[in-house]
């Protein structure tokens, strides 16, 4: 009799509560093992992982192991296949973040069959946020998971269809119509397209970074934050994120160092003051992190020179946070959207960039401010906007074009 999968995770993991979620949603039992409340499940979910840290580690009946799985990743191994419910939708959101989800809620509202198409969960990287507290309305904050549960909700209300764990491949015109291609081989076809896929945190591209992502390097600190409870950690990076996300960490870990390139810090007057009001915390600016150190998955030490004296030192930190910007993504992208030379989605004054009917709103846009309200405002510009285009091209007849499966070579 085979085993059944097993998840090691913990309850605090927003990546882990969407696994299994994701696993009840499809009715697939599984074994749920807390490291959180067994240090011996921690050390077999890191031996399992191959010296890893992250969670959750999915170990699946064949024996083969998932670490922190993207929901697309999940579907793929477990052989799930969604089907979006209609052949033709009047507009595809491609993201499904503040912007994806705000649009949905405007287009839905206007009776335009919506469909988003979203690779992890619904809510971006919102849903990872430990509290947004600058999100007008909410005096007393609110917590990122919560406030992804209810823009989606409301999406839904309005009628948006959500595919998860579907990732897009290519967005190309085909006549009247705008075909979003999948890497799952499979098309969607609509009169307008949203791209909202927001961004992912940089990479320093560092020696020593590739071998220690994951088990000593993090760029998610509510995901894996609590595994440095009363260690010392290192933030990189004194922008809002970086003293944002090293708040949290002072709450967790027994110290928390922030350093910085540049000589002054570009958090807001107020973070700065909340992290100078912490006594295990400590920010060095004019200070560059050169290279990790690294013993297999094991971190060593940080090389880090400051830019006056030109002195090298090294700090041993039990784990590293790097919180330095924001990659758009935008890879799947085809050359008939321009993008700035930061790789950001190129838009015109009503967000609809340089391929006809497809528009563009939030963090992936170029010249976007980054923060989730303005992602929001931008996703209902970018609603009002696909209404009026919609209206310009006219009402479409009789839609014949369905859904269906294709091969990789199509994809372009």
């Amino acid at each position: 009799m085979s085993k059944p999968v097993t998840i090691f995770g913990a309850q605090w993991c927003p990546d882990c509560r969407r696994a299994k979620k994701l696993f009840g949603q499809y009715q697939i039992p599984y074994v749920w093992v807390p490291i959180d409340k067994d240090p011996k499940a921690m050390e077999e979910a890191q031996s399992v992982a191959g010296g890893d840290r992250r969670i959750p580690v999915i170990v699946f009946e064949d024996g083969s192991v998932l670490v922190e799985p993207s929901s697309a990743e999940l579907k793929v191994k477990l052989g799930i296949i969604d089907r979006a419910s209609k052949p033709f939708y009047d507009v595809i959101v491609v993201g499904g973040g503040p912007a994806g989800l705000t649009a949905a809620i405007y287009t839905g509202r206007d009776a335009l069959s919506t469909l988003i198409i979203e690779e992890a969960g619904l809510g971006g990287q919102t849903g990872l946020t430990q509290v947004i507290d600058n999100f007008p309305g909410f005096e007393k904050g609110i917590s990122g998971e919560e406030f992804a549960e209810r823009l989606s909700r409301q999406a839904e209300r309005f009628g948006a269809e959500a595919l998860q764990g579907e990732r897009a491949a290519n967005i190309r015109r085909d006549g009247q119509y705008l075909v979003v291609t999948s890497v799952n081989n499979r098309e969607y076809i609509g009169r307008s397209v949203l791209i909202a896929t927001g961004s992912s945190f940089r990479k320093l591209n560092l020696p020593g970074e590739p071998e220690l992502t994951g088990s000593h390097i993090h760029y998610c600190a509510t995901c894996d934050g609590p595994l440095y409870r009363d260690k010392s950690v290192l933030v990189i990076g004194g922008g809002n994120s970086g003293f944002e996300e090293g708040l949290f960490l002072s709450t967790i870990a027994s110290d928390v160092t922030i350093v910085e390139y540049e000589k002054e810090a570009k958090a807001s007057k107020m973070l700065q003051m909340k992290v100078s009001m912490r006594s295990n915390m400590h920010v060095f600016c004019n200070h560059a992190v050169t290279e990790f150190v690294a013993t297999g998955k094991l971190l060593t030490a940080v090389k880090v020179q400051d830019r006056e004296t030109g002195e090298v030192k090294e700090w041993e930190p039990d784990g590293v946070f790097v919180f330095i910007g924001l990659s758009p993504n935008t890879d799947y992208l085809p050359d008939t959207i321009e993008k700035d030379d930061w790789g950001f989605v190129k838009t015109d004054r009503t967000l609809e960039t340089t391929l006809k009917g497809v528009f563009s709103a939030g963090d992936v846009r170029s010249g976007s401010t980054k923060q989730a309200v303005s992602a929001a405002g931008e996703g209902t510009t970018a609603a009002l906007m696909i209404r009026q285009y919609l209206q310009s091209i006219g009402e479409a007849g009789e839609h014949h074009a369905i859904e269906r499966d294709i091969t990789a070579s199509e994809i372009r």
